[in-house]
């Protein structure tokens, strides 16, 4: 399987994978069948836009906008954390 996503490719959380807010220690997790993973603001700002609608471009260009970076620093950014999540198979993509 290619991790790698590509620019039309449409993210999104599979069943059972889930944004949430850790009341306890504060900030947003994702939470994943028996696991939480603790996440950044830029992890929270990629995932916030990761609905299955949006294109990977479309998330890149988001945050480029958002945060007035260069579109090919966020587009290596953007990859490298969601390959990293697909590969844990807590991402899935529609093609």
């Amino acid at each position: 399987m290619k991790l790698e996503l590509a620019a039309s490719d449409r993210p999104y959380l599979p069943r059972g994978v889930r944004l949430h807010r850790d009341k306890v220690r504060g900030g947003m997790v994702l939470l994943v069948p028996e696991k939480a993973v603790r996440l950044d603001e830029i992890g929270v700002a990629i995932l916030e836009r990761v609905d299955g609608r949006a294109s990977f471009r479309e998330i890149v260009e988001h945050l480029a906008q958002v945060y007035r970076a260069p579109v090919g620093l966020i587009t290596e950014d953007v990859q490298r954390f969601l390959t990293g999540l697909r590969g844990r198979m807590y991402l899935e993509v529609h093609e």
